[in-house]
Formats: structure tokens, C-alpha cells, sequence
């Protein structure tokens, strides 16, 4: 049996699903949100949102207050270590959130609720198992055995998704260009924010995230190449906790309060894998993570909000899509691959962190554009100055 059709069944109930069905939903389309887990379900990642994110979960309507509630830390300090040892602090304006750390538990589910709230039918528990593409619908077989179809499918279904492995069985699986591995700790007193590079994670980096209650965030992620496979990526992971910055940061309190997760990062933008005839992919699924900082819940923001902007509009969707990618995101995601290269190095990287160190200027600009206050590329790019354009305020600047 299959029911009257929506305009858009979207797959995957993530930040970049989420953000597709609540945008479809306010252009007043019919929508629908298939997951096949039951939420509120953990995410493995850094938990970090960026201003970009920030400014996009409040365009979407997830309210200060609720944000707060979930909780959130808001970051107002961001300490650099470099490769030599160095620390800079990095702050960061008040006039509103330019940072922030909630756990993905409580902001996906939190988001799914907004989807909800304008009306999106959310079925979680809902795997997908098959789809078929025709010409005018897609019709998406899935669990529990009632057909969905749809004139549009935005594939939110993450970097192994199933609706990609079906639609092109030939394509290999692909484990990511970055591996990062993440693991939760109470009993810390620091609530900074710190960013470590080490000599041997560069073009990477280790993490201290600072969550409510004393908890944190501890995580590295590293570049996959020839010289680190899996079994040393494995390995790691206990030998960063024992460093001396480490448990530093951690203080003599620290105690692990769950198990060690580990998580492939897609960074490998192509604009033409966006699209495949009536299925638009978004967020991780679509390949639009950070390649410099491995950051992606923006990137899945956006393009979520775009896929579904592009349907309701109409015309060569698949076209105006790709277009408002490549114009929103495109330019930024090349900026960023190209400055692997300069932190790849110990010397690059000590020449980064030196250079944002140099003066309170530097120190509040860097920790800008490190938090995505500002485009990646923007100085690159003279199509987006504007006044004001390198000191907008946070998110939520009115209500924070």
C-alpha cells in the first residue's frame, strides 16, 4: 500500500534533516523525516558549534532559552597550544554566542522537536531499506512495510548513507579522509576551551571541549594517509591521555564516564556527487565537512536548509542546489583543504599559532575566523565584504 505522497521525504534525522524539514515545512510543503534510530540517540563528535551554526540554529528557530536548557557551555575564552608548547588564549566577544558545546544527544532531539513543531511527520525507529528513482517520485521502501514516496528525497543519512549504497551500488565504501576518536571525562575544573596541536596529529588536532557540570569533551581528530592506517590511529588514543598538556588541562580528578568512540569524518567536497535525479544530499552525506577542522554541523545546517529551499522553488532543482552550494560553501571548503598544507607541518603550525598570538588584534580576529564568525575564505572573496563583516555580533545576540 502506498499513501498519498509527500513533497519531501527527507532521510536522516540529524542537524542537516532536521534543518531540511523545518525550512520545507515554513515554504509549505508536505514532509516527511525518516530515521532509523529512536531519539534522543548519541552522535559520536566534538559537540563544538561554531558562530556559523549558532546563526543557523537561531534562523531555525531553536529558541535561546531552549538552547540554554539543554544545556549548552557558551565559550568565552579558547586557549591555542602549539606544537613547540606555546599557548595563546584566544577570547571571544560577548555580544552573544560566537561558541558553544552541547552534546548531540540533547541538540539533535531538541531540533527534531522544532521539525515537529511546524508540523514535519518525524518517524523515528524508521529504517530505509531500498529506493526506487523514477523519473517524477521516488518511493522509498522502509521499515515496518509501508512505502513511502516522495517527489523529492533529501538524503540526510550521514557519511555511509544507505540511500547513496543503494542508488550506486558500484561506488566503494569510502572510510573518510579524517579518523576522530571522542570520549567524555568528569571531574575537570578547567572550563576553557583548548585546541592542542601536537607534532604527531598535524594536519590534526586534540580537543578539551568543556561541557556543564565539571564534564568535558576529550577527542582528536587526524588526517587518514600512507603513513597512519587504522591499527596506528588506534593506538593513539591512550598515549594523548597520558601527555603532559593533557592531563594538565584534565587536572588529577578525571575520571572517563563512558566508553572511547571513534568516527570516520567525510571531507572530500564534489559537487557533482550533491545530487543524483531526485535525491539531494546534505551534510555529511554530501561529503561538506570542514577538510581543515573537520567541523560539519553548519555545513549540515546549510545545506539541509538549502536542498529544501531549491524544492520549493521549483525549476532544475538538482541544478539550484549544486549552484547554491558551490556559492554558499564551495569557495570556503577549497580554502580550507588548501590550508592543510601550511598545518600539516610543525612549522606551519607554530607559525599559526605564533601569528595569532601577536597582539589583542590578532588574538580576537583569529579566534573570528577559527570560530567561523566570518567565511573561511572571506578575505579571498570580495563578492561577501561588507561593513561590519569582520566583527558581526554572535547568535542569539539579543536574547543572550
Amino acid at each position: 500500500m502506498v499513501a498519498r505522497p509527500f513533497d519531501v521525504a527527507i532521510v536522516g534525522g540529524g542537524p542537516a534533516g532536521a534543518a531540511a524539514a523545518i525550512t520545507a515545512a515554513r515554504n509549505g510543503l508536505r514532509v516527511v523525516c525518516l530515521d532509523k534510530a529512536k531519539f534522543p540517540r548519541d552522535k559520536t563528535c566534538g559537540d563544538g558549534l561554531t558562530a556559523s551554526a549558532l546563526h543557523a540554529l537561531e534562523r531555525l528557530g531553536l529558541a535561546c532559552e531552549r538552547l540554554h536548557a539543554l544545556p549548552a557551555v557558551v565559550v568565552d575564552e579558547t586557549v591555542l597550544v602549539s606544537p613547540s608548547g606555546r599557548r595563546v588564549r584566544l577570547p571571544l566577544a560577548g555580544d552573544g554566542m560566537h561558541a558553544a558545546v552541547v552534546r548531540r544527544l540533547d541538540l539533535d532531539a531538541a531540533l527534531l522537536d522544532v521539525a515537529r513543531g511546524h508540523g514535519v511527520d518525524v518517524r523515528d525507529g524508521y529504517g530505509v531499506r531500498h529506493v526506487e528513482l523514477t523519473d517524477d517520485h521516488v518511493t522509498l521502501d522502509v521499515d515496518g512495510g509501508t512505502d513511502v514516496r516522495a517527489r523529492f528525497v533529501i538524503a540526510a543519512d550521514g557519511h555511509f548513507s544507505t540511500v547513496r549504497r543503494v542508488l550506486q551500488p558500484s561506488v566503494k565504501r569510502d572510510l573518510g579522509e579524517w579518523h576522530a576518536v571522542r570520549q567524555y571525562f568528569d571531574g575537570v575544573r578547567d572550563t576553557r576551551l583548548w585546541v592542542i596541536f601536537e607534532k604527531d596529529l598535524l594536519p590534526g588536532y586534540a580537543w578539551v571541549f568543556p561541557l556543564p557540570g565539571g564534564q568535558v569533551n576529550v577527542g582528536y581528530g587526524v588526517l587518514r594517509d600512507d603513513r597512519r592506517k587504522g591499527r596506528d590511529l588506534k593506538r593513539l588514543w591512550p598515549n594523548l591521555l597520558e601527555r603532559r598538556v593533557v592531563r594538565d588541562i584534565l587536572g588529577p580528578k578525571a575520571q572517563a564516564i563512558d566508553s572511547v568512540r571513534a568516527w570516520p569524518i567525510p571531507a572530500r567536497y564534489d559537487r557533482a556527487r550533491l545530487t543524483d535525479g531526485r535525491v539531494l544530499y546534505v551534510g555529511d552525506a554530501a561529503g561538506v565537512v570542514d577538510p581543515m577542522t573537520g567541523e560539519g554541523i553548519a555545513q549540515a545546517l546549510d545545506t539541509g536548509t538549502l536542498a529544501a529551499e531549491a524544492i520549493a522553488r521549483g525549476g532544475d532543482v538538482g541544478a539550484r542546489y549544486r549552484d547554491a552550494v558551490d556559492r554558499a560553501l564551495g569557495r570556503d571548503l577549497r580554502f580550507a583543504g588548501a590550508l592543510q598544507a601550511v598545518l600539516r607541518s610543525p612549522v606551519g603550525a607554530r607559525g599559526a599559532v605564533r601569528a595569532a598570538g601577536l597582539s589583542p588584534w590578532t588574538r580576537r580576529q583569529f579566534a573570528r575566523w577559527m570560530w567561523e564568525d566570518y567565511p573561511r575564505a572571506l578575505l579571498g572573496t570580495p563578492d561577501r565584504w561588507h561593513r561590519g563583516s569582520l566583527k558581526a555580533a554572535g547568535a542569539f545576540a539579543m536574547s543572550s
